[in-house]
């Protein structure tokens, strides 16, 4: 396959979702003539112009993994001042454009090449030279990093040009389900560019939703045309965070306590199938279906089993080679209060549902932490308090979230002890 359409990409970051999701995605999809993307590690952007602008990323089927060769892609580093002006030349004439970064936080800093002074002089740019309308990909997983995006950018551009911009591009939203990481080459998996120490593994999956495109005066026509608009993100936001996020989580805490070190050797163990599912469909399911009733097919009984009985297969495939280490990295985060396992539980406890399968993974990313806090509830909870803090909830909530987790290191104690044999729920 060969760049022949007549459409521009441009990216920002390259990392397993963009490589393996965007810039993948627009090379398939035939409908672009020019890729550029932006990296900021050096040794990253001479590999993929050593290789003429090819990359090579794995892709986990069911029961296989395939490779394919990305390219060319035109990679430049924003800190060099010539790559920097490349940039924003490809900004100007882009049709799409997508950020995948590890975090908003990384949309803009006090450097000449930040993403938002990049994006902002090529949107200046597009407008005043009547460029294409461009819509700009989201990929950061946070639920108004479109919006966190846009006030950025838009705080550089001069107030009596904001309005020719703004009819030129749209900000978006995604919500990405689709499971992807850094591995190390080996005998299955293909390096990123001959020689390299890199490797992209991604699933296959790309059913990856996205803000509905509202131009006023027109239809927008996407090249990356497997992405799905929704009107409102919110409620899939939701069950991305508080479902698929939330029982991945609670898989790999217990996976950790029981010794493995791969998501996919849970397949082995159908005690802690079976409560994975039953705590992805009887507490985050049956919250989202109890809040969102008539919304969308996912958020009804029949609906919801379907994505479950998808996503369960794909969090273990074998092929994905998923590292327990890597899915339960920073359990501090993750029992953050409006993060995934106690923002599903409060989910749950607020449409009157018992969440006693994330009470159990609460307890197991304390563990995660501090193997002491399964027997000491006074530090766990002292913990959990301090580490809520700043979002200050609600003291009655907080009492209702602590006595669920309190009922739960029971349970956990009592299967750690007997060898794994008591069960789970």
């Amino acid at each position: 396959m060969s760049l022949s359409g007549s459409r521009q990409y441009v990216g920002f970051g390259f990392g397993a979702i963009q490589a393996g999701l965007l810039l993948y995605e627009a090379y398939q999809s035939g409908s672009f003539s020019r890729l550029t993307v932006a990296e900021v590690m050096p040794d990253v952007v001479e590999a993929i112009r050593s290789a003429g602008g090819r990359f090579t990323v794995n892709i986990a089927q069911a029961d296989r993994v395939e490779n394919a060769v990305v390219g060319p892609v035109d990679i430049r580093d924003p800190a060099v001042e010539a790559d920097r002006a490349a940039l924003i030349e490809a900004v100007a004439a882009a049709d799409e454009i997508g950020t995948a970064v590890p975090s908003v936080r990384f949309f803009q800093n006090d450097t000449p090449g930040s993403i938002h002074r990049i994006l902002a002089e090529g949107l200046r740019r597009k407008a005043a030279e009547g460029g294409p309308r461009a819509v700009i990909y989201t990929a950061e997983n946070h639920n108004h990093a479109a919006e966190i995006l846009e006030e950025a950018v838009f705080g550089l551009i001069p107030e009596h040009e904001r309005t020719a911009v703004g009819e030129r591009v749209r900000f978006l939203n995604t919500v990405i389900g689709k499971m992807s990481g850094l591995a190390d080459p080996d005998a299955v998996i293909a390096p990123l560019t001959p020689g390299s120490h890199r490797a992209f593994l991604v699933e296959a999956f790309n059913r990856i939703l996205i803000s509905r495109i509202n131009f006023a005066d027109q239809l927008f026509e996407r090249g990356i045309g497997v992405f799905v608009e929704k009107a409102d993100l919110l409620p899939f936001e939701e069950a991305k965070l508080y479902g698929h996020n939330a029982v991945h989580a609670l898989a790999a805490y217990l996976a950790q306590a029981r010794g493995l070190t791969a998501i996919s050797d849970l397949r082995d163990y159908p005690e802690i199938m079976t409560l994975l599912r039953k705590t992805i469909l009887d507490e985050s399911g049956a919250a989202l279906i109890r809040k969102y009733a008539g919304l969308d097919d996912l958020f009804t009984p029949a609906g919801f089993a379907a994505y479950v009985d998808d996503l369960l297969p794909r969090m273990t495939n074998p092929y994905l080679k998923d590292a327990v280490t890597r899915v339960g990295r920073d359990p501090q985060r993750k029992l953050g209060w409006d993060d995934r396992l106690i923002g599903a539980l409060r989910l749950a406890l607020r449409q009157g549902i018992m969440p006693r399968g994330y009470a159990l993974g609460a307890v197991a990313a304390l563990a995660a932490i501090n193997p002491a806090y399964v027997s000491d509830i006074a530090a766990s909870e002292s913990f959990l308090r301090q580490l809520w803090q700043p979002s200050q909830p609600d003291e009655a909530e907080v009492a209702s979230v602590l006595q669920l987790i309190q009922d739960a290191h029971s349970t956990f104690a009592s299967w750690l002890h007997s060898g794994f044999t008591a069960p789970l729920a």
